[in-house]
């Protein structure tokens, strides 16, 4: 199955008006997204487009990312095999590492990468919580981190009805609505799923 989903960035918490739009192809539990973002906050505008494959397993398998700003444009591809190792490459030549056993990632101000976990772990219809490796990649900089985020389920949902998972990383913590396929329709001081066509 594949929908257009688009978020609208909540400029009163989040201090940015944005829009970001995805093309996202499901099957089983794996799925590829075609992303773009523009951002505009006080620290001037943003362009994102990003390639995301996500292997039947739900763990990440590659994510392309480039951005734009005035001051320039950045790249940067990350991999991961089925054996955990992380290659991360910004055109400057790789480096590989396992990111303290991460298996997904999570790329800065975009509701789509949220769905890596909640559908992996099944949180959005199967009650759990869990403390996790993540591997963050930043924007504009595009620098990539190792991180620890947590999910958990507040209120499972159905094959119709919307779930509900808080999400906590650092000091932000946010109770994040989700539809019946795992991806985010309201993510408070992030943004929210926009009121545009879906198209199959």
């Amino acid at each position: 199955m594949a929908v257009m989903l688009s978020w609208r960035s909540d400029p009163e918490t989040d201090g940015a008006t944005g829009l970001e739009s995805a093309r996202i192809t499901t099957s089983g539990g794996g799925f590829r997204a075609v992303g773009r973002m523009i951002r505009g906050s006080a620290d001037g505008v943003l362009t994102a487009s990003y390639r995301l494959v996500v292997a039947a397993d739900g763990t990440l398998s590659r994510l392309a990312v480039d951005v734009a700003t005035a001051a320039g444009e950045h790249q940067v591809t990350i991999s991961r095999s089925t054996d955990g190792v992380w290659l991360v490459d910004d055109g400057s030549g790789g480096t590989r590492g396992d990111f303290h056993g991460a298996c997904d990632v999570d790329l800065a101000f975009s509701p789509v990468f949220n769905a890596l976990p909640v559908r992996r772990l099944g949180l959005h219809r199967d009650p759990a919580e869990h403390v996790l490796p993540m591997v963050f990649v930043d924007l504009p900089t595009l620098s990539v981190e190792a991180t620890e985020q947590t999910y958990r389920t507040v209120a499972a949902g159905t094959d119709t009805e919307p779930a509900i998972v808080g999400f906590a990383a650092g000091e932000f913590a946010a109770d994040v609505t989700v539809d019946p396929d795992g991806f985010v329709l309201d993510y408070p001081g992030i943004a929210s799923r926009a009121g545009l066509d879906r198209g199959h």
